[in-house]
């Protein structure tokens, strides 16, 4: 490994697919929103009204707001190995991983939402940040 600057990639991949969620949320939730009323200030009057919004712009809303979720447990972990010397070879390739599974969390969600499928991809990300979690406090010992 080349430092940490190589080790923390996957970080900079990740946040740059929260960038592009944000750009499909909007070009989903804006139109959808002007749709069903173009004062978009109603949104805020009536929360009730954003129950109109259609599917699509509503899975790629919760899928932006979940990759503020865990990921922030990615995000800081990934910096604890680098500053902690952990950053070997195991670890970047789980990280790697987890910004996989997190890329694939996304593309389930915003097309088909197969909710077992979304599951899954979670639970297996869960497990990737575990491992690395495990293996952080492994290296205190």
């Amino acid at each position: 490994m080349q430092g940490a600057q190589q080790f923390l990639t996957p970080v900079l991949a990740l946040i740059m697919w929260t960038f592009v969620m944000w750009v499909l949320l909007y070009k989903r939730r804006l139109p959808a929103m002007k749709k069903i009323d173009p004062d978009m200030q109603e949104f805020i009057r009536n929360p009730r009204i954003g129950l109109k919004i259609p599917e699509q712009a509503r899975w790629a809303a919760d899928n932006y707001n979940h990759l503020h979720e865990q990921p922030v447990l990615f995000y800081a972990l990934m910096f604890y190995l680098a500053l902690t010397g952990q950053g070997d070879m195991v670890n970047f390739y789980l990280g790697w991983g987890y910004v996989a599974v997190r890329v694939m969390h996304s593309l389930v969600q915003v097309t088909r939402n197969i909710v077992k499928l979304r599951f899954g991809l979670f639970i297996l990300g869960t497990l990737l940040l575990m491992i690395m979690a495990f293996r952080a406090a492994a290296g205190l010992f």
